[in-house]
């Protein structure tokens, strides 16, 4: 299972990202984002698309490792901190 420390920075960033046009509160942020906690509200039912590990069995599987997905992910997360954490 892949290690979220749970910062909500992919939550706030996802304009752009056509699997959650739907999702995006006109600022980039999720409508499911609390806030407060930083935390999904709706965790369980979540898009395929932010959860990493059903993003990995359905489509990247046969393309990687889990190991290398985890890394890809991992640095992913790191770049948005880098970008946008002070």
């Amino acid at each position: 299972m892949f290690n979220c420390d749970c910062c909500g920075l992919c939550c706030r960033h996802i304009s752009g990202i056509k699997m959650l046009e739907a999702f995006d509160d006109r600022t980039g942020t999720c409508i499911y984002l609390d806030r407060d906690n930083d935390l999904c509200t709706i965790y369980d039912s979540r898009p395929v698309i932010c959860n990493i590990d059903a993003m990995y069995d359905i489509f990247f599987s046969r393309k990687m490792t889990r190991e290398e997905f985890y890394a890809m992910n991992r640095e992913s997360c790191m770049r948005l901190k880098r970008e946008h954490e002070s």
